[in-house]
């Protein structure tokens, strides 16, 4: 699956991505196409993490948020030396996104990393890339390379870079 397929398929869209490569960005374009923005990507419930999200799951419409059951997935064992979400409940997640005909977009870094990447930045983009690889067994994923929504598409000029067919186009600058 592509980007403009997930914006034609999907209801539900969970943007991810390590510290470092901007989300926000692409979560504002994608609200601009009828994707409601709903999640504190900073919260997790201290109990059941993947509890928000049921209850954003349940509410009708478009979705798009920040994936932070992936982000804690990765960053917890990284900064803390274990994860608050387990496996278990990170492939409920993945089933719960693929369930509300979602898709997890993976924001990969560009070429040359950020430069206000965090000192875990190598170490972080490999195991977004194991997690993504487990979850894409559970829910489709999309992996996006940073850098190439910077670039401008040559028929669009600087600012547009057409992602669902010739009638819509998302903007990224």
């Amino acid at each position: 699956m592509n980007l403009q397929e997930a914006l034609t398929r999907c209801s539900t869209l969970v943007i991810e991505s390590a510290d470092g490569i901007g989300r926000s960005d692409l979560i504002t374009e994608l609200a601009e196409h009828g994707f409601l923005i709903r999640c504190d990507a900073d919260r997790l419930h201290h109990v059941d993490p993947t509890r928000p999200y049921r209850e954003l799951f349940a509410e009708p419409g478009r979705l798009v948020l920040s994936g932070s059951i992936i982000h804690e997935l990765v960053y917890g064992p990284l900064l803390r030396g274990e994860s608050r979400v387990s496996w278990i409940q990170a492939l409920d997640f993945a089933e719960s996104v693929a369930e509300r005909d979602g898709a997890l977009i993976h924001l990969t870094a560009p070429r040359h990393p950020p430069r206000i990447a965090p000192t875990a930045f190598s170490e972080a983009t490999d195991a977004y890339t194991r997690v993504f690889r487990s979850l894409s067994q559970h829910v489709p994923v999309v992996t996006l390379d940073a850098g190439d929504l910077d670039r401008p598409s040559p028929a669009h000029g600087p600012a547009h870079r057409e992602v669902a067919g010739n009638k819509t186009k998302l903007t990224v600058g």
